[in-house]
């Protein structure tokens, strides 16, 4: 997506077009920190995003050369204890909207993310990063260990390799944010849209009903023990096989041809 001008632009920027929700960090100049008013229109446009039939797949994206710095230092330093816990805390409801929306949500990671913009690389459900982009959970280096980052990467990652990012705050590259499970695919900055744009069609493809059954399912059951998720598992995909998605997939490979969803 092209950037627009960043003065009195806003600091994120929706676009639903042909099914995917395209959201864009909007604040290069700052590596596109997430401030209160940014936290905010990410909020706003996930609501609008999650109250729309037509968005089938979610992107977050970001224009200039960082894809997100974390929260920002300097409105936070301005501030007293009780408006920096509302920011966290804002920031985690907004983490947590991102998992219980009913579509997929992608990272699209073209350069650095460090910090809370790891955070919400690792917090998306896939992510594309270019070959050029770079990830840190680097707080430790400014005397804070970045506790709510550390929520999802450890969820992503080994602990290992997540208490390794924590309390070293080192970068990784791309290759091995892959290799460690934080991003899904890395491929050339040149191509990063197009591979992207491409992943977004695939998904936007499957049936919307059992996707969103299917990842509200797949975040509950990684929170219990094994029985447990076994059953709510066993419950869901019975529930999925008799919903009219997947009477009609089945008939469609029984039938060999194409299903025809809406």
């Amino acid at each position: 997506m092209d950037s627009i001008p960043t003065s009195e632009a806003p600091p994120a920027i929706l676009v639903v077009k042909e099914g995917i929700a395209w959201l864009t960090l909007n604040r290069p100049k700052q590596y596109n920190a997430l401030s209160a008013a940014t936290l905010d229109a990410l909020h706003d446009a996930m609501d609008k995003v999650k109250g729309d039939e037509s968005a089938r797949v979610l992107v977050l994206a970001a224009n200039g050369n960082a894809y997100c710095a974390g929260h920002d230092l300097k409105e936070m330093q301005a501030t007293d204890e009780a408006c920096v816990q509302r920011l966290f805390a804002r920031c985690a409801e907004m983490m947590i909207k991102i998992a219980r929306l009913p579509i997929p949500v992608i990272a699209e990671v073209q350069g650095m993310a460090t910090a809370a913009g790891c955070q919400l690389v690792a917090q998306c459900d896939l992510a594309v990063a270019a070959d050029t982009a770079r990830f840190a959970v680097s707080g430790i280096n400014l005397g804070l260990f970045c506790s709510t980052p550390a929520v999802p990467l450890s969820r992503v990652i080994s602990r290992k390799r997540a208490m390794e990012m924590l309390m070293t705050g080192e970068f990784i590259d791309a290759a091995t944010a892959a290799d460690w499970g934080l991003v899904n695919r890395v491929v050339p900055a040149t191509g990063l849209r197009e591979a992207t744009q491409a992943l977004a069609d695939t998904l936007k493809s499957k049936p919307r009903q059992s996707l969103a059954m299917g990842k509200a399912l797949f975040y509950r059951q990684l929170e219990t023990g094994l029985e447990a998720a076994y059953q709510d598992a066993s419950a869901t995909i019975s529930c999925n096989f008799m919903q009219a998605e997947a009477r009609e997939g089945v008939a469609a490979f029984l039938e060999k041809r194409k299903p025809l969803w809406n």
